[in-house]
């Protein structure tokens, strides 16, 4: 979540007239995130979320997120509702950005997730696999390999000047990929969330109480999905003022995979894909945060986040041989 676009109050108060939801007794802009425009909104109706679509969303697949939210709330899985406007419909426009409200999910996000919550998020993951088996829309995932290799080029110069050295372990790691066959896929795949981070999970105590933030949503592998998670939940910060130090916590990968299975049982094939799968969506990151970092616009309210957490990521699972190393 972020906000590069502004909302007046003159445009907020027409754009509300629109909805069922009363005048506006709260509206303050999010800063977490790198990728919309976010704000808290609340109204005579209670409080929601009012994000503005920009950057790497695809308007035109914007009734592919609605939709894939609309039918986990069917299945009562705990994400936010679009709200309809007065016309029936969710997406609409505001200061000319496709925009939604959904309803606000009780909760906080873990800024140090422990072993508990990292094994409630795997039985939560597992549980969205599951309840999205039967959703019928379809999307490409346009961050996968296909995107890896044309985002890195020409940026080895810059990578070398963040840290000496960076460009030769992306391309040791771009190498690994394209000979792995994790990404053919060959292996299960579903519905993914693809970003599901610990800001974008809430918990009440250490109980998962839902998801948030499905834009980035796609067709893809179902490991992959719990490769994202290992990447984003189970690396300790060895050193908090340098970023390149990072240490894999054994158990918390350990308590994930745990949970995840506990729900939906990993095949052999996935279980020997992920070493190969941590170290795509380590690349898939590492290379999204590293366009952010040199071209954010200065007068954004963003705090752009440092590759470098994700080029020591890449660097650990250059190392990895088997999924035993990862706790399953």
């Amino acid at each position: 979540m972020a906000v590069y676009t502004q909302v007046s109050d003159e445009a907020l108060s027409a754009f509300l007239a629109e909805y069922d939801l009363g005048d506006a007794l709260s509206f303050k802009g999010i800063a977490e995130g790198v990728e919309n425009s976010n704000y808290y909104l609340e109204t005579e109706k209670g409080r929601f979320i009012l994000t503005l679509f920009e950057k790497r969303v695809n308007a035109a697949e914007l009734p592919y997120f609605i939709g894939l939210k609309q039918h986990l709330a069917a299945k009562g899985y705990p994400c936010p509702q679009p709200v309809m406007a007065r016309d029936g419909e969710a997406l609409r426009t505001l200061e000319g950005r496709p925009a939604v409200i959904v309803t606000f999910l009780e909760g906080l996000s873990p800024r140090r997730p422990n072993v508990r919550q990292c094994r409630e998020l795997g039985v939560g993951l597992a549980r969205m696999h599951l309840a999205l088996e039967d959703f019928a829309m379809v999307r490409e995932n346009s961050l996968g390999p296909k995107a890896w290799a044309p985002m890195w080029q020409g940026r080895s110069e810059a990578a070398d000047a963040l840290q000496p050295g960076l460009a030769a372990t992306v391309d040791a790691a771009l190498a690994r990929i394209r000979s792995a066959r994790a990404f053919s896929g060959s292996l299960p795949r579903g519905t993914i969330h693809a970003d599901l981070f610990p800001d974008n999970a809430f918990f009440l105590g250490d109980r998962f109480s839902g998801a948030i933030d499905f834009y980035f949503a796609c067709t893809d592998a179902l490991a992959y999905d719990v490769a994202v998670c290992l990447n984003a939940w189970a690396f300790d910060e060895g050193n908090a003022a340098d970023a390149s130090r990072l240490e894999y916590n054994f158990s918390k990968g350990s308590a994930l995979l745990a949970g995840y299975q506990s729900v939906r049982l990993l095949t052999e094939d996935e279980l020997a894909a992920l070493p190969a799968l941590c170290l795509g969506a380590a690349m898939r990151f590492f290379l999204t945060r590293f366009v952010d970092w040199t071209s954010t616009p200065a007068g954004a309210l963003v705090r752009p986040k440092n590759p470098l957490e994700y080029a020591a990521r890449l660097a650990f699972h250059l190392r990895m041989e088997s999924a035993e190393g990862y706790g399953a």
